[in-house]
Parts: C-alpha cells; structure tokens; sequence
C-alpha cells in the first residue's frame, strides 16, 4: 500500500476519532438493589451511597477518561426480580460490572446469569454460600455469616458462656447463618440447647422466645437475621422480660435498628465493620480516615446516618474502581483479574487481601465487636 500525506492524515483523523468515541461511552456500573420491601433498610443507604459516589467520581473527570453510569432496578427484596433485572442488565443495558444483591437470595439468583455472561459482579450479601465454593466471576465486600458466628462466639468465650439458644430467620441469609453457627459452635466450646426459626414477615416472636425461655440451661441467645425481623425479636425478648445475655448478626448493624427496637435494644451485642463507631476509633487504626470520610460525606448529603450496608456498597464501587484502573481497561476478564488479585486495600469493611480461593479477603479482625448503650453504638470491652 502506497502512503501519501494524505492517508497518513486520514488514518490519523481515525484514530483521533476512535479515541474520542470511546472518550464518549460511560462505564456502566449495573446495580440491582433492594430499595423496598423487608430489606429496604439495607438496599437504600446501597443506592444512595452509589448515587453519591458516582457522582463524586465523575466531578472528578471519572475513570480512564469516562464519565461513570449508574443503571438501577429495585428488586423489591424479591429474588426473582432480581434474576430478570440482572439479565435485563447483561442483555439490554451491557454493563461493564455489577454491584448488588442485597440480599443472599436476590445474589444467588443472579449468579447463574453473570456467570454464564461472564461479568465481574460484586455481591453485598452475608452468606458464605455467595463465595464457598468460589464462582469465578463472583465477589463480596460483607463479611460472612460464619465469621459472624466466629466473632459471636469468640466474645461469649470470654464471657464464659457455653450454652446457647440460637433463633434465626427462615430468609437465605438467616438460614445459612444458622447452618454456619451450627458447624462453628463446637469450635468454641458452645452447646446449641435451643434452635429456634422465625419468619421474615412474622410480626411475633413471643413463641419461640418463650420455648427458649423455659429451656434448662440457657446461658445467652443469639439471634440471626436481618430487616426488620431482628428488631421485633429484640423487642419480644424485652416483653417477656428475658434477661439472658441478647446477640445479634451484622445483619442488623445499623442506625435503622435501633430505631426499630427502641430501647429494647440497649445490652445487644453484635460484630461489626467500624463503619458504626468512626468516632471511637483510635487515631492510629488503618480504617478510621476512610471510615470517617464516607461518615461526613453521607451525612452532608442525605442528612441522616451513615450504615454499614452503604459502607459494602462503597467499598464494592471502590474494588472495581480501584480494579479498572490496575486493568487500564474495562475488558471484563482484566477486570475480574484485577479484583481478585487486590492486596491491601483499605475500606469500609477492613483491609481486603483476595486470592483465587478468596473472593472476599477480609478476616476476623476486620470485626469490631459492638454493644448498644443508652440507644447508641460503642466498642464492647
């Protein structure tokens, strides 16, 4: 092929052309959330946190040149919504990358779908079952119900408790968080003398709570759930004026419920990311700037609390950030390269350190262990 000044000017508009196109194409963030419905507690402060963020992001030129986009659908705590959303998503949207699954439910529906598209999607669901066995295209940025279950019984140790009644809800979350207690409780010397299970839309306890009290032998009961559920327990169990030793998951850690349960709530213990307590943490803890930096940012914006359900939304949207940039692309497969290789990278929820057999990265020390006081957060001693 002969070349003039000509073509060499023609390939070269071309290519300037072509840079500018793809200058021009946002990064589809695709999100599916449960905004309504029981987990709404959960699923709102998730949307808001990736509204703020993605508008944040793209003031600041947003990523490899791209304005960023977010596409939503509310699943409505509905996980066949969120299996035809996540493949409305793939299909009609073509996403870059997914964030969401509120719930263990909607994010193992979706699974199936992201796997066969092969697309980075980073869930912001409890149960281990979301990461064991390790699906390649699969991520979490919450901890799991078994570090949960760990980190409870590691404080009743300390306390010399031994003897447990457990009550955990009939949703995926609650149910793989009782299969998890369950297979972890020997571990720590704990006795399960009690295993109870309520509903997610139930509005009465008293049943269960009441079998649990009249149980020979029960030392504290730990409570597994999340939404709304937890807090009508947490009052039940005031009501019929049990005194025992109350713990509940990180499915609850949040400003939401202690609203919900009032006073009831005072003397529950739970684990937690430092997202609730940025105040109390010590000068010198890796987390406190991020911690306190997402805190103001959230407050300044929506006026009211910060959560640590919007924390696993922020840190999810920081990993494939963080993970595009390494990539210097939104290829998918770079992408999802990128995220399980990330080392030392400081969020919301700890310091995440993925390998291929860990699609989370965090550890028990990324736990805080928390009691309410006077209706407010603090560090447990």
């Amino acid at each position: 092929m002969k070349f003039t000044l000509k073509t060499i000017a023609l390939s070269a508009a071309l290519a300037v052309s072509s840079l500018s196109a793809v200058a021009d194409e946002t990064i589809k963030i695709g999100s599916v959330l449960s905004v309504t419905g029981p987990a709404a507690f959960l699923g709102d402060p998730e949307l808001k946190t990736l509204q703020l963020y993605v508008e944040e992001l793209n003031k600041k030129g947003g990523v490899l040149g791209r304005q960023l986009e977010l596409i939503h659908y509310d699943d409505g705590t509905d996980a066949n919504k969120a299996n035809s959303f996540t493949k409305r998503l793939i299909e009609d949207d073509k996403v870059d990358i997914l964030i969401g699954g509120t719930t263990t439910g909607a994010t193992m529906s979706m699974v199936p779908l992201v796997t066969k598209a092969e697309i980075p999607f980073i869930s912001l669901a409890g149960a281990v079952v979301v990461i064991e066995p390790v699906k390649k295209w699969v991520f979490k940025t919450p901890h799991t119900d078994r570090m949960a279950a760990e980190k409870v019984f590691e404080d009743m140790k300390k306390r010399g408790i031994t003897k447990v009644a457990l009550l955990s809800e009939t949703s995926g979350f609650g149910q793989s968080g009782k299969k998890e207690t369950e297979a972890v409780a020997a571990q720590y010397g704990v006795t399960l003398v009690a295993n109870e299970t309520y509903g997610p839309k139930d509005t009465d306890s008293s049943p269960q709570l009441t079998k649990i009290k009249n149980t020979a032998g029960v030392e504290a009961v730990f409570v597994f759930g999340l939404g709304q559920g937890p807090a009508i327990v947490t009052k039940n169990y005031r009501q019929l004026g049990i005194t025992l030793p109350l713990y509940q998951s990180h499915g609850v850690a949040s400003d939401e419920f202690l609203k919900l349960a009032g006073p009831a709530a005072d003397g529950v213990r739970l684990p937690s990311p430092a997202q609730l307590i940025p105040e109390q943490l010590p000068a010198n803890d890796p987390q406190k700037s991020m911690v306190t930096s997402y805190d103001n940012a959230y407050k300044t914006k929506y006026k009211s609390e910060a959560s640590t359900f919007g924390g696993y939304a922020y840190d999810a949207l920081l990993l494939s950030v963080d993970a595009m940039k390494r990539a210097g692309s939104t290829d998918k497969s770079k992408v999802r390269d990128a995220i399980e290789s990330t080392k030392g990278f400081v969020a919301t929820s700890g310091t995440f350190n993925m390998t291929a057999n860990d699609h989370m990265g965090l550890n028990l020390t990324s736990f805080r262990m928390l009691e309410v006081k006077n209706g407010k957060w603090t560090l447990s001693k």
